[in-house]
């Protein structure tokens, strides 16, 4: 198979290198020619340090690739995934298969990245998300992911092309609740990261992730998702990696934060796109649409867009008054 990779981040250089490994011909786009470029000579990508391009791959700046690929794999930072989208459109053969591996949702609109890609192309498109930190599936460390998309078949498609001995792809048809987590884990992840630089310990953390997991249980079933996904890998597993692991840019940015840096600045020395800020802002503005409780989410949203202090989120989460922990769903 003839895939495209449109973004060269770390994520999507992993990817493409994964792909390359199955076997499959694979051209990974940077829509700069000069970073194009180096890549290709040095075989090298600078944000995915200590890691060579695998030697079938091919690094470039041109989107006629799209033209005779059977995939298309988005892996651009979601604000750019309706523009990218619109740009190859009109070389999408019609056959060709679209895949997001970007986690997010649009401001505004409230769009998951495949409702974005649909609307932009007027394709079905497969959303692939799970715990999988790029550096370590870089690396062959065993990692599992879900593909998911309301056409089965196609979820199953993606899962035949990604899946190999270090990397294990589930089928689902919950492209909501999958998506849904995926941009949600990165906002509690944020949260976490401020937890660790405020110095609050493991056990404010734990309550964290698990009222966060809890909020993202109330949007997605009010939005159509699957209460077994927010248990499974694109739900809890994705959580936990996001809000525990060094590798987690979210959670470095939340650390900064925590320290007193502003978020502006934190997002500066993370040095790429981190995009439970993004997420913040749209899980917000859902939570008030559907009108869902979400606390931390509204903490968030406050300390990185009004200015809030994190310590007075923190006070303001734990002076709310008493609840029954599980008198919110049948599971939360």
């Amino acid at each position: 198979m003839t895939i495209t990779m449109l973004g060269s981040g770390a994520w999507g250089t992993a990817l493409a290198n994964l792909l390359s490994d199955n076997g499959h011909t694979v051209y990974l786009w940077n829509r700069s020619e000069e970073k194009a470029a180096d890549m290709e000579r040095n075989r090298r990508n600078p944000r995915l340090q200590g890691v060579e391009l695998h030697p079938a791959l091919t690094v470039t700046a041109s989107l006629a690739c799209v033209q005779e690929s059977d995939m298309v794999v988005f892996a651009t930072p979601s604000f750019a995934i309706a523009e990218t989208a619109r740009r190859v459109k009109a070389l999408l053969r019609p056959e060709t298969v679209l895949v997001s591996v970007t986690k997010g949702i649009e401001p505004k609109t409230g769009l998951r990245m495949t409702e974005i890609l649909t609307r932009e192309t007027g394709r079905t498109a497969v959303a692939l998300s799970g715990p999988s930190h790029a550096e370590e599936v870089s690396r062959g460390l065993p990692t599992g992911c879900v593909s998911a998309c309301e056409d089965v078949e196609l979820a199953e498609l993606v899962q035949d092309v990604f899946m190999n001995d270090v990397f294990r792809v589930y089928a689902s048809v919950d492209v909501v609740g999958v998506e849904l987590s995926a941009a949600m884990k990165n906002v509690i992840a944020l949260c976490a990261g401020i937890s660790d630089g405020l110095g609050l310990g493991d056990n404010t953390k734990a309550l964290l992730v698990t009222r966060g997991l809890t909020e993202l249980a109330r949007l997605g079933l009010a939005l159509g998702g699957r209460m077994e996904t927010f248990s499974g890998l694109a739900g809890v597993g994705d959580m936990i990696v996001t809000c525990t692991s060094l590798h987690s840019r979210n959670r470095r940015a939340g650390i900064l934060i925590g320290r007193g840096i502003s978020p502006q600045q934190a997002m500066e020395q993370v040095g790429a796109v981190v995009e439970g800020y993004y997420a913040a802002q749209s899980a917000y503005d859902l939570s008030r649409r559907a009108g869902v409780e979400m606390p931390i989410c509204r903490e968030a949203y406050q300390v990185l867009y009004e200015g809030k202090d994190p310590n007075t989120a923190v006070l303001d989460l734990m002076h709310r008054g008493k609840k029954h922990e599980f008198e919110d769903s049948a599971w939360m």
